[in-house]
Parts: C-alpha cells; structure tokens; sequence
C-alpha cells in the first residue's frame, strides 16, 4: 500500500482509527483468506537502463515476417509517416475526458473531425467518438435496436466467430435472445433468415465483407430486416468503402466496424477502436460520446459535448456515454491517417487491396489451391488446399512468409496494398517447390 497511495504513516494511522480498525490488512478481511493476498510476488524494481535491457531481450524472441498473407481481423497496411507526427504533438494531449470544454477544445475538435469523415465514410448520419473495438461496437449496436416487444437478434454466421462470442456474451448478460444465422456457399443464408425473423426481432445483423471474405448481398438482408421492423446493423470494414458501396446506400440503420485499418499497426492484437454510425432518429440511442461544433461568447468555432441527457453524470442509470473511455488517441490517428490519404488515397489502397487479392487468388488456383466460394471478394477469399493447411504455414513459416490462416475446409488469405508482386510471386512459387516432393497438385 505504501508503495502506490501518497499517505504517511500517521494520515493512516489516523484513518484505521477513525473506522476502529487496527491495521490496513483489516480492509480487507471479508475477503477469503485462500484467495486472499496482501502483498503480490513482484520482483525488485529495476533502473531504467535494466528495464530498458530486459525489454529489448524480450523483444529479441518476436518473429518478424518479411511478407504477410493474413487478416482474419487485423490487416497489415501502410501507414503513412506524418500519423504518427500528429498524434506525437502537445497541442492536441488535452484533457482525456472532455467535460470542461474550455480547456479542452484540442481532444473534442479531433472527436469531432474522426465523427465527421466516419460519418461521410460509412453514408451514415451521426457517428460517436468511438468504442473499444468493433467487436462491442457491434454488441452495443445490438442494446440499440431492443424495445418492450422486440428482444430477439438474429447475427449472421457469415460474422467474424469472435464478434458473434462478444454478441452473444452482451446478449446473455441481459437476456436478449441472440441466434445465429447459418451460412450458405460463404454467405448469409437469406432463406433461413426470412424464416427465423418474426415480430420479436429487433435486429438482424451481418458483416460485409464477412469473415470468409465475401462481399454479402446488403440489400437483400437489410430489406428482410425491415420487413419484420427490425433493425438492420451492418459491420463493415472501413478501408473498403472506398470502392464498395456504403452502408447508408444499402439503407442500414446502424453501420459499426474496427478502425485498425485505418492507420493503427498490428501491434498483436491492439489497441484498436470500434466506430459505431447511425441513422439521426436513432442518436439519442447511440452510445459513446457525441462532440458537436458551436460558438463560443466572442463569436469563436469552438467544440462541446452534446447531448448532455446521454451522460453518467447527468443520468446516472439511463446514461449511453458510460460503456467507453473512448479511444481517443487511436481515433486522432484514424483521423490523420484518412486526412492524410484523402477521398483518391482511400480509394486507391482500396482497389489495391481488391486487385491484388484477386491477382493471389489467380495464381494460387495455377497450383492447386481451388476458392471455395464463388462470391465475389474484396482483400480476403479461402481457398481449398491441396496439402494440409500446416503444412503450408510450415513451408512459409520457414522462408519468413506469414501464410493465409487455417480455417475449416481451407485457408483464408489476405492481400494488401503492402503486398508486391514480386512479393505474391515468390510465395506462390515457394509453395511449389514446397508442395512437390511427394505431393501430386
């Protein structure tokens, strides 16, 4: 205790007396005794040169790639300089949670930028500051849609399998009944939804591209959303609305996704940031903070938090702002990542990614390696394989290649505006060579 609470001797002497206990360990008595511990196995701290050494011995065990062929969630893409200048400078560590705007225009002007091009970005009328990651945004999008007569979901399996756990976990913990669509050929399959959607579903969910890759059909799945009056909630990958169509253009209610795409590096596994859009009747309903432009007394642009009735300390129990410190630092980092590429930027990393991941595919299908749905794809497709799946991590593992990831039936790759052809070229030919001694193909 004393190591990390500023007070001496006598300011806890003085408190244990004043609630008639004898010692600081006396706080904690109702606390089992097996489980209890009043002091954890640390080791002796260390001088910021040992750390230093220590980290970098750490460090030194992580395989690096030359080459990665992987998304399943988070996607390998260039990341221009000047982010990481931006989200370095002073002027914009304001204070964290933006209650007094006057001193912190810097931190709301930067929430109010990343809502304005996530808005323009997704067709959508009104974007939050952000959640933790797209995985809440979409269980939250779900708390969005119930009402007294709806409490059903149905979530497409098309969805990445870790969304539908984190949805069906938010979903448990509040008695909301959460099914799941089966999947058809590698997409949502439209039947069974028309049969499974009733007067109780409040939301019907899909992502596009889902997780084997494929575009879904948004238009068909919104329609036999409405038709029951239900929600419909799309998770969409940010980067490829630089060529697909929108959210708002399929009629979607609500559009969530994970910003690591735009301008956060891999770093294993976060931090990332959920974005979370709507349309304008539903966002009063939208969680997270909401920043809006105003004028100051002397006439100023000056920024705020709106909506005031959303937040914990106005509303305590109906609050929607209490679910996420927003992940500000990413969201300035996403904001400069789309100023610095702009609307042409965003759409040319786009039909790199498309172009090239159909290149992959092409000359895969030359070796042995069949697409297993006929869709059509943006950066990721799976393929049949003609060997083992680990077989194949192993032969790319061993000439520095991070391969396509190992799923049932297959293999689900990735390729990015990082990938070359010259890159693409030498896998492929590295798995020949390594598939032919003994493999018919």
């Amino acid at each position: 205790m004393g190591n990390y609470v500023p007070a001496s001797e006598e300011e806890t002497k003085e408190m244990l007396d004043f609630l008639g206990l004898s010692s600081v360990d006396d706080l904690y008595r109702d606390v089992p005794r097996d489980v209890y511990r009043s002091r954890l196995p640390l080791p002796a701290g260390k001088s910021e040169m040992e750390v230093i050494r220590e980290i970098r011995k750490l460090g030194a065990k992580n395989r690096r790639f030359t080459s990665i062929f992987r998304g399943a969630g988070a996607y390998s893409h260039y990341i221009p300089a000047i982010v990481k200048q931006v989200i370095s400078k002073e002027a914009f560590r304001t204070t964290y949670t933006p209650y007094q705007a006057e001193i912190s225009q810097g931190i709301l002007q930067s929430i109010f930028e990343h809502q304005t091009m996530i808005s323009e970005l997704t067709g959508m009328d009104v974007s939050d500051a952000s959640v933790y990651d797209g995985s809440t945004a979409a269980a939250e999008a779900i708390f969005m849609c119930l009402d007294r007569k709806k409490n059903s979901v149905l979530a497409s399996g098309t969805m990445h399998p870790q969304m539908l756990e984190v949805m069906k976990t938010y979903c448990d913990s509040r008695r909301v009944d959460f099914h799941v669509i089966p999947a058809k050929e590698g997409q949502t399959d439209q039947e069974k939804l028309a049969e499974m959607a009733d007067d109780g579903t409040a939301a019907v969910v899909f992502q596009s591209p889902n997780f084997f890759g494929l575009i879904e059909e948004g238009d068909a799945l919104v329609s036999l959303a409405h038709e029951v009056k239900a929600k419909a909630v799309m998770s969409v990958s940010p980067l490829s609305l630089g060529i697909l169509k929108t959210p708002g253009e399929y009629g979607a209610d609500i559009a969530v996704g994970d910003g690591q795409e735009l301008g956060l590096p891999l770093s294993f596994g976060g931090p990332y940031m959920g974005f979370m859009t709507c349309r304008e009747k539903l966002m009063r309903k939208l969680p997270g903070r909401i920043v809006g432009e105003t004028t100051d007394s002397r006439g100023n642009r000056c920024y705020v938090l709106t909506l005031q009735a959303r937040e914990q300390h106005i509303r305590r129990e109906k609050a929607s702002s209490n679910i996420c410190s927003n992940e500000a630092l990413c969201t300035m980092a996403c904001g400069a990542y789309m100023v610095a590429l702009g609307p042409d930027g965003m759409k040319e990393a786009a039909s790199q990614c498309y172009a090239k991941a159909h290149y992959l595919a092409g000359e895969l299908e030359k070796i042995g390696f069949t697409l297993r749905y006929k869709g059509p794809f943006f950066d990721e497709f799976v393929t049949a394989s003609p060997v083992p799946p680990q077989k194949v991590e192993e032969i790319l593992e061993e000439n520095g290649i991070l391969g396509g990831l190992p799923v049932d039936g297959g293999i689900l790759w990735c390729a990015t505006e990082m990938n070359s052809k010259e890159d693409m070229d030498e896998m492929v030919a590295i798995l020949k060579g390594g598939m032919g001694h003994g493999t018919s193909i």
